[in-house]
């Protein structure tokens, strides 16, 4: 079975920057699409960025521009560059597998003003 593993969460004043990263081990895991997603109080889950085995990347608007997301194929890990955030970027942040279905525990962001 796959794990992944968030780290890098924190407390961060706005304007700031994090950089969250999500490793992944397992006997049965191979390189494939991932994503983070992102979850506030009272609010649905969002996919906020996905990066392909080939680094293809997607990107919701509400990030563009100053979200990163980027993969190390052979660590495994995947990461997210999070710059200029905002309050409203405030969330547990969460990777996916795609072709697992497999979730990280998640990470807290919280920005201030």
């Amino acid at each position: 079975q796959v794990q992944l593993v968030e780290s890098g969460g924190g407390l961060v004043q706005a304007g700031g920057s994090l950089r969250l990263s999500c490793a992944a081990s397992g006997r049965g895991f191979s390189i494939n699409t991932m994503g983070w997603y992102r979850q506030a109080p009272g609010k649905q889950r969002e996919l906020v960025a996905l990066i392909t085995s080939g680094g293809s990347t997607n990107y919701a608007d509400s990030v563009k521009g100053r979200f990163t997301i980027s993969r190390d194929n052979a660590k495994n890990t995947v990461y997210l560059q999070m710059n200029s955030l905002k309050p409203e970027d405030t969330a547990v942040y969460y990777c996916k597998s795609f072709e697992y279905g497999s979730w990280g525990q998640g990470t807290q962001v919280t920005v201030s003003s």
